[in-house]
């Protein structure tokens, strides 16, 4: 009897032990951004052009990032910075969110309904690239297990701040250079994608 009662506890104390690691390497890894600027708003739903290139390296002042295309939805602000097409045949997404909704906001509805994203939490798994004149949607790319390469938003936002995202697609053929970027229940932001360095 005494033996079965101690399998039983050191079970319960893998478990825990095992659960709080995950716990702990999920947060570590959540790609929440770091920063908590200010994500200046300066258009709504309509593409400006950069001239001179993106302003990825200067991601810790809010004015050094250009935005591409901004739209608002239930006191969200979606806000695009890059859209990058890189020599690996991808394209990577970045921007910023605001929840100015008033209260916690968890991305649920971004992380899309496929059976498969259900692990991605609130992320922007969801997410697409649409492909007007090609006619063709573009997914999140995800890892052999699944998991989006991709922003979780691990713990949410809160209401009132900013934080910064990306996401990364298949390249589209290289003589698209005008995309739809769209998640979740927020309107599609038409974009432009420039060539990475």
């Amino acid at each position: 009897m005494n033996i079965r009662r101690t399998t039983k506890g050191r079970t319960v104390l893998t478990a825990v032990a095992i659960t709080t690691g995950l716990v702990l390497t999920v947060a570590g890894c959540g790609g929440g951004g770091d920063d908590k600027d200010s994500g200046k708003k300066t258009s709504s739903s309509s593409p400006a052009k950069s001239d001179g290139g993106d302003d990825k390296q200067g991601s810790q002042s809010p004015s050094a990032q250009q935005v591409l295309a901004e739209v608002k939805s239930d006191g969200l602000t979606l806000a695009i910075t890059s859209a990058n097409r890189d020599e690996g045949g991808f394209v990577t997404v970045e921007g910023t969110v605001t929840n100015g909704s008033g209260k916690a906001w968890v991305a649920a509805d971004w992380r899309g309904d496929e059976r498969e994203l259900a692990g991605n939490g609130g992320s922007l798994a969801g997410a697409g690239l649409v492909d007007q004149a090609g006619k063709k949607k573009y997914l999140v790319l995800r890892d052999t297990e699944g998991r989006c390469l991709c922003t979780r938003f691990t713990g949410g936002v809160l209401s009132g701040e900013t934080t910064e995202w990306f996401a990364q697609f298949p390249a589209p053929p290289a003589d698209t250079t005008k995309v739809s970027f769209q998640v979740g229940s927020m309107p599609p932001a038409s974009v432009e994608i420039s060539e990475g360095e």
